[in-house]
């Protein structure tokens, strides 16, 4: 009963290990896609970090920032006269 899927598992092994090996010389190096997934990962990245910096920098402006303001003051200066 155990011996039909240990067959199968060392099978398995050995196929996936020979395919995994059986590259020829004209696939070494990085494809088209490869590039591609790179640079998009890479433009990700970019696009996250630009609006993190900026909130990141609106917050110590508003930590440094000489003028600080109440919770109350800055309700009301935020609110208008209809």
């Amino acid at each position: 009963m155990k011996f039909i899927p240990a067959t199968i598992l060392s099978l398995m092994i050995t196929g996936t290990q020979a395919l995994a090996s059986a590259g020829d010389a004209s696939s070494e190096g990085m494809g088209l896609l490869s590039t591609f997934f790179i640079a998009f990962a890479v433009l990700v990245l970019l696009f996250q970090f630009l609006p993190g910096m900026a909130l990141f920098m609106g917050m110590l402006k508003g930590i440094f920032s000489p003028e600080a303001k109440t919770g109350k003051e800055s309700a009301r200066a935020g609110r208008s006269s209809l």
